[in-house]
């Protein structure tokens, strides 16, 4: 089944994704940087949280309770894996590489890079503060 618009609402695309960070000053200057590059605008904000959002989609970050934070994330267990954004352009990938690099953010997959995806994949693959990972794919 396609998505439709059914009076003014894209059904079937997502309307916001909510995560959990183990430090909300720290996830919140990483995705505030990252996700303004792709176009994001500030849209929410309260003592345990941030949202930014393009379009009618939006990304919440909320800090995680104490008591919660016993267990890392780790993207290998159950549930998230990693969050894929589009790209304008391979130049906007190798823009963002650089970035990430001079914040001194390690580049995922590093030996492969921006081929990693395969030779028809140009991306960036790296990791937000708490290790979920973050890819950034060209057309």
């Amino acid at each position: 089944m396609k998505s439709f618009n059914w009076g003014g609402v894209s059904v079937g695309l997502l309307h916001h994704i909510e995560i959990y960070v183990s430090d909300l000053k720290r996830s919140a200057e990483f995705w505030g940087w990252f996700l303004s590059e792709l176009g994001y605008t500030p849209y929410q904000q309260w003592e345990e949280g941030r949202s930014w959002k393009l379009g009618d989609t939006y990304l919440v970050f909320v800090q995680a309770k104490e008591k919660h934070l016993d267990v890392p994330y780790n993207r290998c267990r159950v549930g998230l894996n990693h969050l894929a954004f589009h790209a304008n352009s391979r130049e906007q990938v190798d823009e963002l590489t650089e970035k990430v690099r001079s914040k001194g953010m390690d580049v995922l997959y590093k030996e492969k890079h921006p081929f990693a995806g395969g030779e028809d994949y140009y991306a960036l693959f790296f990791e937000d503060p708490d290790r979920i990972k973050v890819e950034l794919v060209a057309p």
